[in-house]
């Protein structure tokens, strides 16, 4: 049944795409089956220099000579020749400060998030980095040639607006961050004499040095001292350099991402998740939403094609300076790399998505509708399958009756009758059975909204497990919680919503109402998601600076004889009588046999100050004794 569904999936995909591409009209703005062929032939670049640099036939010498043509050269040629040519009269400003707005605004909430979350003692690297990885984009060498491929041939300023938007971007966010980078390297260096003066001079010195800023002062200096004209002699010199910017640019981003990824620790993957979404879906969505309210078009066609242009300029993938000034600053750099290589693939699904989603509003809606349908009907069949298989293992396993497998079991569940409301779904809208539409639409909402639901529950449990708050979990509570709430929200929604009789997508069958409740209960879902995974992410590692303290404050108790005070109470036993029962001790061997001193680190000796990792080891190897018992 595994196969034939997915062929069938497959088929219906096609179809589906086949639809879109038909019922496109003529005025369109963006040439949507020229967008394939220009993600395969950037990222299958991206990949040849991946494949170069992990199969060492390009060295790391030879990649930084490339990196140092590519930005030196090639990139300065490339700005300096369109700068020079720019008609400035024909500039959209108000998508321009649109843009501008869209990124400050994530910049700075970006910025004030990671001051109230982040760690003390690196707060201030994270505050200057992280704003800038979630709004410098990768303009030049990945975006240029997607915006050519989409509006080269119907809107061909749009390209220039690549050029225009980056320096500014520049010149403005990312000297705040370099700023609270310097603040930080000042404070771990102290005896540095840098003054505030000294600090900002520094933070604008990146900027300048930046070939971004200096060439397009230098392309608009010319532009109007050449009147928008290069001279011949010097064009044909420009074009050869320009023209090697692209491919050489994407296998030198292929090349540094090679390695990137093995830096990623366990602890940095909360915060870089939450980056990867605020520059793939909370900034493109801001990008259009400031382009809908600010710009000033006359033509209502101009003002969608802007608005749509905005949104996928938000998704292309985080630019490579950002890892750049992590090496040179030496702070973040496992999750600015790391976070570097991961957007950078996963910008490829969400642009080519994002762009056939965008020319919904241009198509005809019946052969649309019955296509995602199709689709829907054909991945909740898939996804059954694999549920059914998930839930399984969980209950064969028995991990169920533990946490947080127990909330996990439950999230698995509600997708399960997820699934198996969309298939009733698929025959049941085809009668005219009001009763059983309603009934249907009831056990597949409550279990969809369950589903949002249990994810925010399921961060709540992580976070109180890592609190050590095992036993105060009130189970009970989060399962009438995780089942209740979404039965109650939808029954208040058939009982207050007017029912669209005529529509077939389950997404609207009530209406504005129906979609008011869904966004609340997502907005909601991810905002408690968010908050328990970063106090978890932060409580992680206040727990390593608790130790460190605990740990140094025994050291200090040591009295003038050197001998250390008795303490009532000692979490480690140091010796066992023979006769006892049979334990596990700190150092692996079983109580009653002889630990030997060498070849046992975690046992702690009372003559001397435990070692912070020691400490670390050791209680952790009684919590999982505590939790077996």
């Amino acid at each position: 049944m595994m196969g034939s569904s997915s062929e069938h999936l497959s088929v219906n995909m096609t179809a589906a795409l086949g639809d879109l591409a038909n019922t496109t009209n003529g005025g369109t703005s963006m040439s949507i089956n020229r967008l394939f062929p220009a993600l395969l032939e950037c990222f299958g670049i991206i990949m040849c220099g991946y494949i170069a640099g992990r199969a060492n036939v390009i060295t790391a010498t030879q990649a930084k000579g490339l990196g140092n043509y590519v930005s030196r050269f090639a990139l300065p040629a490339l700005l300096f020749k369109n700068m020079v040519v720019l008609d400035f009269t024909d500039v959209n400003w108000s998508f321009l400060y649109s843009i501008l707005i869209a990124k400050a605004s994530v910049f700075f909430v970006v910025c004030v998030l990671t001051l109230l979350v982040a760690s003390p003692q690196s707060r201030l690297s994270k505050a200057g980095l992280f704003p800038i990885f979630a709004t410098q984009s990768n303009d030049f060498a990945l975006g240029y040639p997607i915006v050519d491929a989409l509006y080269g041939s119907t809107y061909p300023k749009y390209l220039q607006y690549i050029y225009l938007v980056a320096p500014v971007s520049l010149m403005m966010l990312n000297p705040l961050g370099f700023v609270f980078c310097e603040i930080q390297k000042w404070r771990e260096n102290p005896n540095s004499s840098q003054g505030k003066m000294k600090i900002l001079g520094l933070a604008l010195l990146r900027v300048f040095q930046n070939p971004i800023v200096f060439m397009v002062f230098i392309g608009i200096a010319f532009n109007f001292a050449l009147g928008q004209k290069i001279p011949v002699y010097l064009e044909n010199f420009l074009d050869g350099l320009a023209s090697s910017f692209s491919g050489a640019a994407l296998f030198y981003l292929g090349l540094t991402m090679v390695g990137q990824t093995s830096k990623m620790k366990k602890s940095s993957f909360v915060a870089l998740l939450l980056l990867i979404t605020a520059k793939l879906l909370v900034l493109p969505l801001i990008c259009r939403e400031m382009v809908e309210l600010l710009d000033q078009s006359n033509s209502a066609v101009n003002h969608t094609s802007l608005s749509n242009y905005a949104f996928l300029y938000g998704v292309f993938p985080v630019a490579p300076g950002v890892a750049i000034f992590a090496n040179q600053f030496n702070m973040e750099v496992e999750i600015v790399t790391s976070g570097m290589v991961i957007s950078t693939f996963v910008s490829a699904p969400i642009m080519y998505v994002s762009a056939w989603l965008l020319t919904i509003p241009s198509m005809d809606p019946k052969p649309l509708v019955s296509a995602l349908q199709n689709v829907s009907f054909d991945i909740s069949i898939v996804s059954l399958v694999s549920l059914i298989w998930s839930l399984g293992v969980l209950v064969l396993s028995k991990k169920y009756k533990r946490l947080p497998h127990m909330l996990t079991a439950n999230l698995f569940l509600a997708q399960l009758i997820a699934c198996i409301g969309m298939i009733l779904w698929n025959f049941i809208i085809k009668e005219r059975n009001n009763v059983g539409q309603i009934l249907v639409f009831v056990i597949l909402y409550s279990a969809l909204y369950s589903t949002y639901l249990w994810t925010g529950l399921l961060s709540l449990c992580l976070f109180l497990l890592t609190k050590r708050e095992v036993r105060n979990m009130p189970t009970v509570i989060i399962a009438l919680a995780g089942w209740g709430i979404p039965v109650l929200i939808v029954c208040v929604l058939v009982s207050v919503g007017e029912r669209d009789a005529d529509s077939i997508d389950s997404a609207f069958f009530y209406g504005k109402a129906q979609i008011v409740s869904t966004a609340v209960v997502l907005c909601f879902t991810i905002m408690l998601s968010g908050v328990f995974l970063m106090c978890m992410s932060r409580s992680g590692e206040d727990g390593n600076y608790q130790v460190l303290n605990q740990s140094s404050q025994s050291g200090s108790s040591r009295t003038g004889d050197g001998t250390i005070e008795p303490k009532p109470e000692s979490p480690i036993r140091t010796s066992t009588p023979s006769n006892s029962r049979t334990e596990i001790c700190a150092c692996g061997q079983e109580n009653g046999d002889v630990c030997p001193p060498v070849e046992c680190p975690s046992m702690l000796n009372i003559n001397e100050a435990p070692c912070i990792e020691d400490v670390i080891i050791t209680c952790k190897r009684i919590h999982m004794r505590a939790k077996l018992a």
